[in-house]
């Protein structure tokens, strides 16, 4: 049983990883392609995508 819960959790978290690195990358567009702000723009979008997913 805790070997099923633990397969959701970890699929639930690649799902949320996806949606986080795709927001980054829509940011990273939006802000004009500008090179060195990877890790803001994850940020950013890690934060959006958290608040979404509660």
């Amino acid at each position: 049983m805790a070997r099923k819960n633990a397969s959701k959790e970890s699929q639930k978290s690649g799902k949320v990883m996806e949606m986080i690195r795709k927001k980054a990358y829509e940011i990273y567009e939006k802000n004009g392609r500008k090179a060195g702000r990877d890790l803001n723009n994850w940020l950013e979008a890690e934060t959006i995508i958290l608040k979404s997913t509660r």
